[in-house]
């Protein structure tokens, strides 16, 4: 049985004919009495006789009549509930980010959906990476913007632009030529992310980049949040590293600090993820496409300036 029948089957009713039925739905006569006949056939039971010109409904068709009605206005009422969030007008979208995202994307992207869709809820949800995959992959959240690599069992992953590496110091000397990776064997380092450790995706390029180069990176202290990594290294305390999307924003590092690139550069992946063959929502499909715009602006600038 299917909601197209039930729809035939009251149209029938309303209409008093077959013909007249299938007239008012703008369809084939034929095509309309052979699903009255399926539906009769499933049922097993006889839903019309002929009365003169016009149909009757047997006793079965009259207590069919009123589930019908009920199951039709059911299966609206389902369509309607649905159709703020496919039209952007309700609902709530949850989107995840590596925790030291750039400000400016995140804030550039949500104030956008909200004067586009102000009826929509947003959640941003800022963790580590692998922890963000984790998120998408048991269906907690729909999509995210990490830093590869990542565990991708069960994911899609888009990547979107490569970011590089640089290294912060308020060490005049430090700070002014490119650096290679041994520097960082040498000095205090303040490193973020401490929950998560080596298994972050920034810190895992630093791993490696070391060991190749035969030197051990430890760190002098370790914070969970960029800001405080970078607020420490501006008190002499050590230096940092952080992406290069972060630091060359104007007014994003301390007066105290500077920085410079790796020798030889040290670059990052970002990446969409979203859980493989799933449907995305409207707004989470929105809230991708304005991050999309924003990084692809974000490399026009820093081509234009190099």
């Amino acid at each position: 049985m299917t909601l197209q029948q039930l729809q035939y089957f009251l149209a029938a009713i309303e209409h008093g004919t077959f013909s007249a039925a299938a007239d008012a739905l703008y369809m084939a006569q034929p095509s309309l009495s052979e699903q009255i006949r399926r539906l009769e056939a499933e049922l097993g039971v006889a839903l019309f006789v002929r009365a003169g010109r016009r149909l009757a409904l047997t006793e079965a068709g009259r207590a069919l009549r009123p589930e019908a009605e009920r199951t039709l206005e059911a299966a609206a009422h389902a369509a309607e509930s649905v159709a703020g969030v496919r039209e952007l007008r309700a609902g709530t979208a949850t989107f995840g980010t590596f925790g030291d995202a750039p400000t400016w994307l995140i804030g550039n992207v949500v104030a956008t959906f909200r004067r586009r869709h102000p009826d929509v809820r947003l959640r941003v949800v800022g963790s580590n990476s692998a922890e963000v995959a984790d998120e998408v992959r048991e269906g907690r959240i729909e999509a995210g913007l990490i830093v590869l690599p990542i565990d991708d069992a069960g994911l899609d992953v888009r990547p979107a632009m490569e970011d590089e590496i640089v290294y912060v110091s308020a060490e005049p000397s430090r700070v002014a030529r490119p650096v290679a990776i041994e520097l960082l064997a040498g000095v205090p380092l303040i490193l973020y992310d401490a929950r998560w450790g080596w298994e972050d995706p920034t810190r895992r390029a630093l791993l490696e980049r070391a060991q190749r180069a035969g030197v051990r990176l430890d760190p002098a202290i370790e914070v969970e949040e960029v800001v405080n990594a970078l607020d420490l290294a501006a008190r002499g305390l050590g230096d940092t590293v952080i992406s290069a999307s972060i630091s060359l924003r104007r007014g994003a590092l301390p007066s105290a600090l500077r920085w410079v690139p790796f020798d030889p550069p040290l670059n990052e992946t970002f990446a969409f993820i979203t859980r493989r063959d799933a449907i995305l929502s409207p707004a989470t499909r929105e809230l991708i496409a304005l991050a999309e715009r924003q990084l692809a602006d974000m490399q026009e600038r820093r081509a234009a300036a190099r």
